[in-house]
């Protein structure tokens, strides 16, 4: 009855309710959206999500990590090669993938954990660019060129062809690691991480073993990675080495800070909606995009510096008399001169 209780997820109603809206919407977007593109796009930004969570469980423990693409590549490569090389079925090689590049993290968490702040950083950094270049160098993993005509999943004769089934398959991992990571944040284990991330020392003095805590953080957020690079070769059906690049894993940390690094789940889910679909939309005036989203990221920067929701929670309430206020400074500023 004790496990029980641990594990629990506990949830206001209102919560609650949102999340559930959030869920409902979720469930039938291919019902209402005809457009694959749309539903491509709604794949990507669960994909990243994901990712951007893994970011921000390892935050959650004091670490930043630059590596977190490089597990999301173990993930892809295994799974392909357990497919290609040994005829395993999808549906044993997700598992297969994802508790391999777990027992993977594990061994490698278990060294460079001991070393947080701007060395961890640095061995993660590293960690990403030999991951690249192992999968370049390495004819096993289709060199540069990568590994191509990867099999899509399939139930028995079914074969998964358009985007719905590739959805609501991706709509059930990101909902498993969702129940998974809120569980953990709302257990023992979580407030562990939070003490360790808040004081180091202080947990430590309380009795909180900081290296045990922080190398399960690196193994499960790691393992996440890699089933996502699991699903990633199967939908793309190709990989190739600049799945590990070094841009990848700067963007999965801006998901998480872009939409509040303190909520370790909606946050990444808002950041990586907004960069996922804001640069899409702006291609029809594809001339002008990298300009506008570069200004919208600057804007969200200098004005959101907590994160999207991070400065909605400092600010409950907005008040469009300020609003008027400080536009009213500005053009006084401007006709003065005194910008």
């Amino acid at each position: 009855m004790r496990s029980m209780t641990k594990w629990r997820i506990p949830l206001s109603k209102p919560r609650l309710i949102a999340l559930s809206v959030i869920g409902v919407a979720l469930a039938i977007l291919p019902l209402v959206v005809e457009s694959p593109y749309i539903l491509h796009l709604a794949i990507m930004a669960l994909i990243y999500a994901a990712l951007g969570m893994t970011f921000s469980m390892l935050f959650s423990t004091g670490l930043i990590s630059l590596g977190c693409a490089a597990f999301y590549a173990v993930g892809a490569y295994t799974s392909a090669l357990l497919v290609m090389k040994l005829g395993l079925s999808f549906w044993l090689a997700l598992p297969l993938a994802t508790m391999i590049t777990g027992v993977i993290a594990l061994g490698i968490g278990s060294v460079i954990v001991r070393y947080p702040g701007a060395p961890f950083v640095l061995v993660t950094l590293v960690l990403a660019v030999v991951t690249q270049q192992t999968a370049g160098q390495v004819e096993l993993f289709g060199g540069w060129g990568g590994i191509m005509d990867i099999p899509s999943p399939s139930i028995g004769a079914l074969q998964f062809t358009g985007k719905i089934p590739y959805y609501y398959l991706l709509l059930f991992l990101f909902g498993m690691i969702v129940l998974v990571f809120q569980a953990l944040y709302s257990s023992r284990i979580g407030r562990a991480w939070k003490s360790i991330q808040l004081s180091d020392p202080l947990a430590k003095a309380v009795g909180i073993n900081a290296y045990r805590y922080r190398v399960s953080a690196f193994t499960i957020a790691s393992s996440a990675a890699g089933l996502m690079g699991s699903f990633y070769a199967h939908y793309f059906q190709t990989i190739t080495p600049d799945i590990t690049g070094g841009w990848v894993s700067i963007y999965i940390q801006l998901y998480a800070v872009l939409g509040g690094i303190g909520f370790y789940i909606l946050g990444p889910a808002l950041g990586a909606s907004i960069m996922v679909f804001v640069p899409e939309f702006l291609r029809l005036v594809e001339e002008f995009e990298p300009v506008v989203t570069g200004i919208l990221l600057i804007v969200l920067i200098v004005f959101f510096p907590g994160g999207i929701l991070g400065t909605l929670q400092k600010r409950p309430r907005f008040r469009l008399a300020n609003l008027s206020d400080r536009i009213r400074k500005i053009r006084r500023w401007i006709s003065t001169g005194a910008l």
